[in-house]
């Protein structure tokens, strides 16, 4: 049972509530941020609950089971406390997010309401919107190895033993044009194959989006286009490094890569396909017929 301070709980009882809402964010990095729906700044246990970013959230519903309750958290983008920037390169993805009941007229009265991770995070215009997700939703994680025909370990971590860092699988070039959010033309690039660096991976070394990293979605030529937007303006003569990918097939490592040895899947375990095909007359020895 929650334990409701005496001094809080006596305001309720009384009729006559000064309440409000705040949101205690805790991102990974160690950075600290407190918002509240009240109209001005708060104090609560040496942390400023700041108001100008318009912070609300939805309905506080709690519902059995691991799935996400649908608690959700907006306010505006401000260049002072929550940027777009920010929440782009995935500063805010799996902060912890504890919702507390505040008197507003005596700050050190608050009452803990949920505590929980920030989950999809979504821009709409010049506001986001961020998703609560409870402490069971750890439970609702995969965990182990799931096996299946494709090789599930990192390209290039210590499980493959590819060195990426091998100049004939990366590439270190710069911005040559910009043709779209998603879409950048490298320098020196133009006589690479096709499909080289598609499922590869994207290092911005200079420039706005120095240190952001995304996948590549596809490669041709010198135009690569990505999966994600970076958080900042792209402009020509941005430093880049691109590195090869690798679409996780065993023929694909064994064949392109010679690494056939470090392959992490399981490409002779029968699939679907194979579970429920069927005896067919004169097909790989069966012939329908019972077996003696």
């Amino acid at each position: 049972m929650r334990d409701v301070p005496a001094p809080l709980a006596a305001m309720l009882e009384s009729g006559v509530t000064t309440l409000c809402h705040g949101w205690r964010i805790t991102r990974r990095d160690g950075l600290v941020q407190g918002f509240t729906d009240h109209d001005r700044d708060l104090v609560v246990a040496a942390l400023i609950f700041r108001a100008g970013a318009g912070i609300s959230g939805s309905e506080n519903a709690l519902a059995q089971g691991l799935g996400v309750t649908g608690l959700e958290v907006s306010g505006a983008l401000s260049d002072v406390s929550l940027t777009e920037a920010d929440l782009a390169a995935g500063h805010y993805d799996g902060a912890a997010l504890d919702l507390l009941l505040i008197d507003w007229s005596h700050p050190e009265n608050h009452l803990l309401l949920r505590r929980g991770t920030i989950g999809e995070v979504r821009r709409e215009g010049g506001a986001f919107v961020a998703e609560l997700r409870g402490a069971a939703d750890a439970l609702n994680q995969t965990r182990g190895r799931v096996l299946g025909a494709s090789c599930d370990a990192d390209f290039g971590d210590a499980r493959c033993g590819l060195d990426l860092t091998h100049p004939g699988r990366r590439a270190v070039t710069t911005i040559a044009a910009v043709e779209g959010d998603l879409a950048l033309v490298l320098a020196g690039l133009g006589g690479t194959a096709d499909g080289v660096f598609t499922d590869g991976r994207l290092t911005f070394t200079t420039g706005a989006n120095a240190g952001f990293s995304t996948e590549v979605k596809s490669q041709s030529g010198a135009l690569v286009r990505l999966w994600q937007r970076p958080p900042a303006p792209v402009v020509a003569g941005d430093g880049v490094t691109v590195t090869m990918g690798c679409d996780k097939r065993f023929t694909t490592c064994r064949d392109r890569f010679g690494n056939a040895v470090n392959f992490r899947g399981f490409p002779h375990m029968p699939g679907n396909d194979y579970v429920i095909s069927i005896a067919i007359a004169g097909e790989g020895g069966h012939d329908g017929t019972v077996l003696t």
